[in-house]
């Protein structure tokens, strides 16, 4: 099952993101990030290979919004 995310940014008025993606893409690659180490450490009851799964498309996720943020600050969403 491989479906796509809609990344909607949040602007006002003038086009100001109103969330810093960098906040948002470090967030998600930390959460992924603990959890390699929750598993690396023995933690019971995490399948390793559905971690490391999640935290990849947790990485993607965070790859898109820094990308989709891009573009938007150099006008190309505009």
């Amino acid at each position: 099952m491989n479906r796509e995310v809609t990344l909607p940014l949040i602007v006002d008025d003038r086009g100001t993101l109103q969330v810093a993606a960098s906040d948002v893409s470090k967030l998600l690659r930390t959460v992924g990030g603990r959890w390699l180490h929750l598993v690396e450490a023995g933690q019971e009851g995490l399948d390793e290979d559905t971690v490391a799964a999640l935290t990849i498309e947790l990485a993607k996720l965070a790859d898109r919004i820094d990308v989709a943020c891009i573009a938007h600050s150099s006008g190309a969403g505009s």
